[in-house]
């Protein structure tokens, strides 16, 4: 199993709505952070995660958080 493709160095701050979502988990999607079907083919799958309350959320795009779909810090510690 290969690793995901690092998609940013950043995470994204997404206004969110009460809703579900598709987190790109593979990075190769064009719409970060969000799934556009790209994994298609590959070992990776999109993360379904739900919003109860609007917000600010921040979203990982280095695809190493130990908390997806949320940013925890971990893009600081890639190269």
């Amino acid at each position: 199993m290969s690793g995901p493709i690092v998609a940013g160095k950043l995470p994204i701050e997404a206004n969110l709505e009460p809703g579900e979502y598709w987190w790109c988990s593979c990075g190769r999607s064009k719409t970060q952070p969000f799934c556009d079907g790209s994994h298609a083919g590959t070992e990776f799958t999109p993360l379904p995660f739900k919003v109860e309350a609007q917000g600010q959320y921040w979203l990982c795009t280095c695809k190493h958080s130990a908390n997806p779909p949320f940013c925890d810090g971990a893009h600081e510690l890639l190269d």
